[in-house]
């Protein structure tokens, strides 16, 4: 009988907004759910707009699998009644794991200003969600900086009162240089953070729109990674063995210097995340 190692994964997933999409999710969990992960997440857009979509897809997993659901709750568009509300209700399903954050404001509405009657920001909706139930929470982190920080050390502070608020693993941006998640990690341990530090790992499905996806969220993408993808733009099976050999390298890497667990941004396809993890020694689960 095989022994399965020590690493533990996680999944990311969004709600599907059409039948087609809707049947890919699905098709991608089923693939994914033997690897038997620590817990499931599923997004929530930026201003609260698939609430209900989020709801449905976490409840399915919570009724149709095996898998651990944990809903994304943001600060944005509810008051804090809302907000507990939905939090009790997905307690009331059998939810003990949610994913908070801040959230980030509708496209085009300016900078984020907090709901007049709601939870300011991440640490506070930690903090809310702790007087409803006991949930595990999960928050996210920034190895390079969040980028409405106004230095790394403000956003080193907003990540320990996250963690001192209640929460029990920081989930960290994508990025593509493992050195900058090792530097980030021992930062937080001289910061007194003592909450377990997960990489968030994007397998890479198509270079330009991850190129518009990192310059939104302050995540920078190396130029020797860019040169990989040259001349692959109507090649998708060669970009395909190229996304997973990257991913391979980075978290090969990291398991190197005692990295033990993983998050994948999926987005909603299984592939590449299935063989990234095959290569981590991850086997399906009798």
């Amino acid at each position: 009988m095989s022994i399965r190692p020590s690493v533990q994964v996680s999944f990311e997933f969004f709600p599907p907004n059409d039948e087609v999409m809707e049947r890919t999710l699905w098709a991608s969990i089923e693939r994914l759910e033997p690897l038997a992960p620590r817990f499931v997440s599923v997004t929530y857009g930026a201003d609260g707009s698939t609430r209900d979509r989020t709801h449905r897809v976490i409840s399915r997993v919570q009724r149709e699998t095996r898998l651990t659901g944990a809903p994304h709750l943001t600060c944005i568009g509810a008051s804090r009644g809302e907000i507990k509300d939905i939090a009790r209700s997905y307690w009331d399903e059998g939810i003990r794991h949610i994913v908070a954050l801040r959230g980030d404001p509708p496209a085009g509405s300016g900078s984020y200003a907090p709901h007049k009657d709601g939870f300011a920001y991440a640490a506070d909706l930690v903090s809310g969600l702790k007087e409803v139930a006991d949930f595990e929470i999960s928050v996210a982190a920034y190895p390079e900086t969040h980028p409405e920080a106004l230095s790394p050390q403000q956003d080193l502070e907003n990540l320990k009162r996250k963690i001192d608020a209640g929460a029990a693993r920081a989930i960290t941006q994508f990025f593509f240089d493992a050195d900058c998640f090792l530097r980030f990690r021992d930062a937080c341990a001289d910061r007194g953070i003592r909450a377990a530090m997960v990489p968030g790992i994007l397998p890479i499905t198509r270079l330009p729109q991850l190129l518009k996806f990192a310059a939104r969220c302050g995540a920078s993408v190396p130029a020797w990674l860019v040169e990989r993808f040259e001349g692959l733009d109507d090649d998708a099976e060669t970009r395909k063995m190229i996304a997973a050999s990257v991913a391979i390298e980075q978290v090969a890497r990291l398991r190197r210097e005692g990295v033990e667990e993983f998050h994948f941004y999926t987005l909603n396809r299984a592939e590449l995340t299935y063989a990234i993890c095959h290569a981590l020694g991850l086997r399906a689960a009798a």
